[in-house]
Parts: structure tokens; C-alpha cells; sequence
């Protein structure tokens, strides 16, 4: 991947939510710089966010939002990082990189600086193998491929539609694990890329993730997080668990692994502690809840795979508590806004293959 040209240029969007001046943009420079970024300004609309010269950018805030969606707008997170599903919806591009202002520019154990941007091109350019575990891991990767006993019927693999990216420096714990390892950090760099097998969910970060918007884009809500809401940092993991299943029902695939980014800022474990304890509690239920879902073959698209799912959240878990009757009408209202924003995808039936529809 080390073109003079940059990748995918014309066909990825990187989106950014923020509530401060985007200064660690100028380390992202010789990375992003030919890109096209959405800034989604979270908290105090009135507020001014800068944004070093030289990028193209378009920057969205609160009156904006409320302005283009109207009573819509109800379904986008206020004061939580789940705001940045907005700039997915309004993008046009068939790919979206999405990253946090505190995340930096990683080196590898060479000391080489790493373009996390075109790793995860390169992840989501190549297939995906989620029917039958590669022990070299991703055997699309330069210099392997599949070992032996690999069936030659699913060499050729399945569409890669989500790139999760990993973090050096600052784990992306919850508020127990902070507590109880405050001074802890990652110092390991792992070489590898693989694909997460089909049935098997996992913890979704969404601070360094890139995904294909055509194929999975509609499944990437980040649901009602923040202000106003009981819950908050449960909005990547939510995301997390709609997409795999829904993948796995359409038969595409989730990488996990390379790309590293360098996570530089710890949270307070007391704040976070009061925005999770209730997901905390409710993921008891809620992972057992995701295990169990079945779509019908006609949800043949991401966007009927969520409606299904959102009857199914509705049925299973408002018992729970009535946040998630909520959520789950905030599903609905977002599988509107994003037909209305992308109406020529609004049909677009992804190509099962054999044997991987349930």
C-alpha cells in the first residue's frame, strides 16, 4: 500500500466527533490531508472549533443537526461521542474512517510511524473469512495464506464490511478496570489481523474504526447515548453487537487487529462509572439477547436487517427497562433518516452467499 496516491481518495470520508479545537490534526497531516473530514461539534453549539488550515472539512453542530433533521434529530446523541453516526448518514462516500480527537499517530516496534488510515483500506479491500478459522490469521496479508486443511471452497472469502482498529497506550477499559488498574497501559504491539468468526460477538471501540458504508452502513447506529439518556459509553458496544450479528446474517466480515493508533487520554473512572453502571448491569441480558437473534431470510438489506432487529429489541428486551422501547423507536426513526439521506441505497439487497444466510 505504499502509493504515491493516496487510497480510496474520492471514496472514504473520515469522520470525527469533537468538543475541542482538532490541534491533533496536524500530527494526522501527512495521512489525512487528502481526505475529505466531517467534524461533528458535540456539546455547546455557540462554541468556536478550530481546525488547522489546509483540510477539507464540513463541520456540523447541534442548531445544524436539529436544523436538517428536525424532530428527527431526536435519534442523534447529544453530548456523548455516539453524535458521530450523523456525519456516517450525510456522508456520500462509500467508505467512512472514524477516529477520536485524543487518539495519535502510533509507531510500530520498529519505530516506523504507522498510516493506520491505509491499513484499515487495506483490511476492508481485502475479504474476510468468518465460516472457518485461518490459524495465520488474515491469509490475504502479504507473505501468508491459507494453511492446510483450509477448504478450497471458502478461499475465496466474503466481503470485509467493518476494519475495528486497535490502541497503544491508554486500554479502552471500562470504569471497574480503570479503577482497579489505574496506571496500567498497552505496550503490546500485535502483528496480526483476523477475522472474528461468524456467531461471535465482540466489544466494539469505536475510536479507531473504519467501515464499508454501502454494504453495513444503516447497522452503524450508535444508538441514544448521553444527555437525557441513562447510559452513556455503552454506544459503540451497542453498534458492535447490531453489526456482527447483521453481518453474519448477510454473510459479510469483521476484522479486528492492525491498525494501531496511540490512545492518549484516560477518562475519569468516577465519571464513566456513572454514565455505565446501568450497561454494565444490562449487558448481562443484552449479550444473551444478541447470541439469540435470527433474522428471516427476506431481511435481505442492512436497513430491513435493523427494523427486524428493533421489533425484536422492542419484544425481547423493553421488559428490561423502558429505555429500550425508546432505543428501539430511535432505530426505526434512524433507518428513516438514512433512506432519506441515501435514497439510491435504500434497496440494495447484499448477494448472500450459499450457505451463510441462516
Amino acid at each position: 500500500m505504499s502509493s504515491s496516491t493516496p487510497i480510496l481518495k474520492d471514496e472514504l470520508d473520515i469522520v470525527i466527533p469533537t468538543i475541542r479545537n482538532l490541534d491533533f490534526l496536524e500530527m494526522w497531516r501527512p495521512f489525512f490531508q487528502p481526505y475529505h473530514l466531517i467534524i461533528i461539534q458535540d456539546g455547546d453549539p455557540s462554541k468556536v472549533i478550530k481546525v488547522p488550515e489546509g483540510f477539507d472539512y464540513e463541520l456540523y453542530n447541534r442548531n445544524d443537526i436539529n436544523r436538517i433533521l428536525g424532530p428527527k434529530a431526536s435519534c442523534i446523541s447529544f453530548k456523548d461521542s455516539a453524535c458521530r453516526c450523523f456525519g456516517f448518514v450525510v456522508s456520500k462516500k462509500k467508505y467512512i474512517f472514524t477516529i477520536d480527537d485524543d487518539c495519535f499517530v502510533a509507531k510500530d516496534p520498529s519505530g516506523k510511524e504507522i498510516d493506520a488510515l491505509q491499513q484499515h483500506i487495506q483490511n476492508l479491500l481485502t475479504p474476510s473469512t468468518p465460516f472457518f478459522f485461518n490459524t495465520l490469521y488474515d491469509p490475504y496479508r502479504e507473505g501468508t495464506d491459507f494453511v492446510r486443511g483450509y477448504p478450497f471452497s471458502l478461499r475465496e472469502g466474503v466481503p470485509t464490511a467493518v476494519s475495528h482498529g486497535l490502541w497503544l497506550n491508554i486500554p479502552d477499559y471500562d470504569a471497574p478496570t480503570q479503577l482497579v488498574k489505574p496506571l496500567e497501559r498497552n505496550t503490546r504491539y500485535v502483528d496480526a489481523v483476523l477475522t472474528i468468526p461468524k456467531g461471535t460477538l465482540f466489544p466494539m471501540c469505536g475510536m479507531n474504526l473504519a467501515f464499508n458504508r454501502e454494504l453495513i452502513g444503516p447497522a452503524l447506529y450508535f444508538g441514544l447515548m448521553g444527555e437525557g439518556q441513562p447510559i452513556g459509553r455503552y454506544d459503540d458496544m451497542w453498534a458492535g453487537w447490531c453489526v456482527k450479528v447483521i453481518s453474519d446474517h448477510l454473510g459479510l466480515g469483521v476484522k479486528t487487529g492492525l491498525p494501531y493508533i496511540w490512545h492518549s487520554k484516560a477518562s475519569n473512572p468516577f465519571v464513566n462509572l456513572k454514565k455505565e453502571y446501568k450497561g454494565i448491569y444490562w449487558q448481562e441480558e443484552l449479550i444473551p439477547f444478541f447470541q439469540s437473534v435470527s433474522l428471516p431470510k427476506d431481511c435481505t438489506t442492512a436497513q430491513k436487517c435493523y427494523i427486524e432487529l428493533s421489533r425484536q429489541v422492542k419484544a425481547k428486551l423493553g421488559s428490561i427497562d423502558e429505555y429500550f422501547n425508546k432505543l428501539a423507536d430511535a432505530m426505526v426513526t434512524w433507518i428513516e433518516v438514512w433512506d432519506e439521506y441515501n435514497p439510491s441505497a435504500e434497496e440494495k439487497p447484499v448477494a448472500l452467499p450459499n450457505g451463510s444466510a441462516k
